[in-house]
C-alpha cells in the first residue's frame, strides 16, 4: 500500500480559489474522478477530483481555505502500482489546452446591417445535452455583445453562453429544463449588431472542450475561464449565484433526481450552501410529514377545495352566486394567498386567546409631539408604534416566554428582540422586521420604519428584511375600532393588536379626568403562555406606556 498526495491540477490563471465545500471525510473510500472537495472563484464554482483510488487517510485544506495549482488537497492509501500519483495531475490540463483550441464560431463582420439575427450554442465540443438552470433574459430585452443569456449545467460545473452579437430580443427559443447542444437556437435578435470578438467564441470553445474531457477539474477550470472571458458581472465568493439556490453543480443535480426544490431547502454549510445530506434531511422531513414544499402547500387547498375536508369538517358550500345578480371575479394577488394559506394555518393549529385592556397614553402622547416639533428639521417623525416597540422591547426581557417559539417538546427563548410591525400594501397586508430593537432609540426604530413601510408598498422588500421577528405589532393606527383578535404569525407565540387612541373620562380617585387611551389587544398560544402571565404582560406593558421613564429600569 502507497500513500500518495492529492493535489489541485492546473486550473488556469485562477492564483487562487476559497473551498467552500469538503465532500469526503478521514476513512472514507474515494474512487478515481470522483469530487472531493468544491472551490469557487467570483465567477464560477467547480468540484476537485480525485486523481486515483484510495482510502482518505489525511484531509489537508479546511472550510475557507485558498489552494492554487500544486496545493495539496488530501493523502490516501493506494494500492500498489496501479495508483496514480497527484503530482501528474497537472499534466490532463494539456490535452484540455489542446482541445480548446478549435476555430472560432463564425460571427457576422463588426457592423453588420440590422435584421434578424440567430444566436446559438457554440462549440461545447462532444459533451452532449447540458440543462439550461437560468434564462437570464426575456423578449424585448436590449442585449449586448458577451451578454450572458442563458446559464446551463452539467454534472460538475454551470457556465453561462453569452451573446455573440447585440441587439433586440425578439425571440427566445429556450426555457428553464430544456437540454442544449452545439448548433442549437437560443434566440433570435434583430436590430444593428455587432459580433462578438474570437475570444468569445475560443473561450466557449474551451468550456465545451474541458467538460468532456476526464478531468473534471479541468473542465471546471475551463468554465471558471470563459466566464471570466465573456466578462460577466462578479460576485461575492460565498454568495448566490444568477439566483440560484447555493450549492454545487452536483448537489442540483441530486436535488432534481429527487424532485427536490432546491430553492426552499435550508442550507447548513458556509453561508447557507446546500449540501447532499440538507437535500437529503429535507426529503425525510417532505415524506414524514413533517415538512411541506411549496407546490403541496398549494395544491392541498385545491385537492380539497379549501372546504376542510382535511379536518373531516362537512363541505364548503358551492353557490352560483351569479343567478342571484350581477357579480364580479377577481383573482387574489400573490401576496393574499401566500398569506392567506399561513393565516389559515396558524389560526386552525395554534390555541390562541386574547387578553383586551387599555393602557393611558395621555403624557406618551404630549412627549411624542413635543419630539416631532423639537426634531422638525430631522425629517424622522416619530409614531406611536415607535414607542410601543420600546416597550414591547421590555416587556418582552421581563416574560421571555413571550419572546420565543415552540421546537417540538421543546421551547425555544431567543436573546434577541427583532419586532415586526404589520404594514398596509397596495398588495396586501406585509411584515417588514426591524431587529435588535433593544439596541436601538426611538428615532431610530422610527426611520427604520418609515423606509422599510415605504418599501413594502413599493413592492421592493427582501426576504431578509420579513423574517426573523420574535414579537410582532398589528396597528390599525388613526383607522378606527376598538379590539380585534390577531392572529399568531407562526413560529411566534404571541402578537400585539393596537387600535386608535380616544379620550375617555378616568376615575382618579375624586373625579372624572381626560385621558387618552390605547386599546390593546395581545394574542397569545396557550401551549407556551398561560393566562396569569398574559395578564401581567399586558398590565406591565400598560404601566410603561403609561410613565415611559419605566423602560429605563
Amino acid at each position: 500500500m502507497a500513500l500518495l498526495e492529492v493535489q489541485v491540477p492546473d486550473i488556469g490563471d485562477f492564483d487562487e480559489v476559497t473551498v467552500i465545500e469538503l465532500m469526503v471525510k478521514v476513512g472514507d473510500t474515494v474512487k478515481a474522478d470522483q469530487s472531493l472537495i468544491t472551490v469557487e472563484s467570483d465567477k464560477a464554482s467547480m468540484e476537485i477530483p480525485s486523481s486515483t483510488a484510495g482510502v482518505v487517510k489525511e484531509l489537508r485544506v479546511n472550510l475557507g481555505d485558498k489552494v492554487k495549482q500544486g496545493s495539496v488537497v488530501l493523502v490516501v492509501e493506494a494500492a500498489g502500482a496501479a495508483a496514480v500519483p497527484a503530482t501528474a495531475a497537472p499534466a490532463v490540463a494539456a490535452p484540455v489546452a489542446a482541445a480548446a483550441a478549435p476555430a472560432p464560431v463564425a460571427a457576422a463582420p463588426a457592423g453588420a446591417a440590422s435584421g434578424p439575427i440567430e444566436i446559438r450554442v457554440p462549440d461545447i465540443g462532444d459533451f452532449k445535452d447540458v440543462v439550461v438552470i437560468e434564462v437570464m433574459v426575456k423578449a424585448g430585452d436590449t442585449i449586448k455583445v458577451e451578454q450572458s443569456l442563458i446559464t446551463v449545467e452539467s454534472d460538475k460545473a454551470a457556465m453561462e453562453i453569452p451573446s455573440s452579437h447585440a441587439g433586440v430580443l425578439k425571440d427566445l427559443k429556450v426555457k428553464v429544463g430544456d437540454t442544449v447542444n452545439i448548433g442549437d437556437l437560443l434566440a433570435i435578435l434583430e436590430g444593428t449588431v455587432s459580433a462578438a470578438a474570437a475570444p468569445v467564441a475560443v473561450a466557449a470553445s474551451a468550456v465545451a472542450a474541458v467538460i468532456a474531457a476526464p478531468a473534471v477539474v479541468a473542465a471546471s477550470t475551463a468554465v471558471a475561464s470563459a466566464v471570466a472571458a465573456v466578462g460577466t458581472p462578479a460576485h461575492a465568493p460565498g454568495a448566490s449565484t444568477l439566483g440560484l439556490p447555493h450549492a454545487s453543480p452536483s448537489v442540483r443535480k441530486f436535488a432534481r433526481e429527487l424532485g427536490v426544490p432546491l430553492d426552499e431547502v435550508k442550507g447548513n454549510g458556509p453561508k447557507g450552501r446546500i449540501s447532499q445530506d440538507d437535500v437529503q434531511a429535507f426529503t425525510k422531513a417532505v415524506m414524514s410529514g413533517a415538512a411541506q414544499t411549496k407546490a403541496q402547500a398549494a395544491k392541498a387547498p385545491a385537492a380539497s377545495g379549501g372546504d376542510g375536508a382535511a379536518l373531516g369538517l362537512i363541505p364548503w358550500p358551492k353557490v352560483d352566486f351569479a343567478k342571484f345578480g350581477p357579480i364580479e371575479r377577481k383573482e387574489m394577488g400573490r401576496i393574499k394567498k401566500i398569506s392567506g394559506a399561513n393565516l389559515l394555518r396558524n389560526a386552525v393549529l395554534i390555541p390562541a386567546v386574547t387578553n383586551h385592556d387599555d393602557a393611558d397614553i395621555t403624557d406618551l402622547e404630549a412627549f411624542r409631539v413635543s419630539t416631532n416639533k423639537e426634531n422638525e428639521k430631522s425629517g424622522v417623525k416619530v409614531t406611536m408604534l415607535a414607542f410601543l416597540i420600546k416597550a414591547c422591547v421590555a416587556a418582552l426581557k421581563k416574560y421571555p416566554e413571550f419572546n420565543s417559539s415552540l421546537d417540538g417538546d421543546a421551547i425555544v427563548y431567543k436573546n434577541y428582540w427583532h419586532i415586526g410591525f404589520a404594514a398596509d400594501t397596495p398588495n396586501g397586508l406585509m411584515v417588514p422586521v426591524i431587529r435588535d430593537c433593544d439596541k436601538k432609540g426611538v428615532l431610530q426604530i422610527s426611520q427604520e420604519m418609515g423606509e422599510l413601510a415605504k418599501k413594502a408598498r413599493d413592492g421592493k422588500l427582501g426576504p431578509a428584511e420579513m423574517t426573523g421577528a420574535t414579537f410582532t405589532i398589528s396597528s390599525l393606527g388613526g383607522i378606527g375600532g376598538k379590539y380585534f383578535t390577531p392572529i399568531i404569525n407562526a413560529p411566534e407565540v404571541a402578537i400585539l393588536g393596537v387600535c386608535k387612541s380616544t379620550m375617555e373620562p378616568v376615575w382618579d380617585g375624586k373625579a372624572f379626568q381626560p385621558r387618552l387611551m390605547l386599546p390593546l389587544s395581545l394574542t397569545w398560544d396557550h401551549r407556551v403562555i398561560d393566562g396569569a402571565a398574559a395578564a401581567r404582560f399586558n398590565a406591565f406593558l400598560g404601566q410603561i406606556l403609561s410613565d415611559f421613564r419605566r423602560v429605563l429600569l
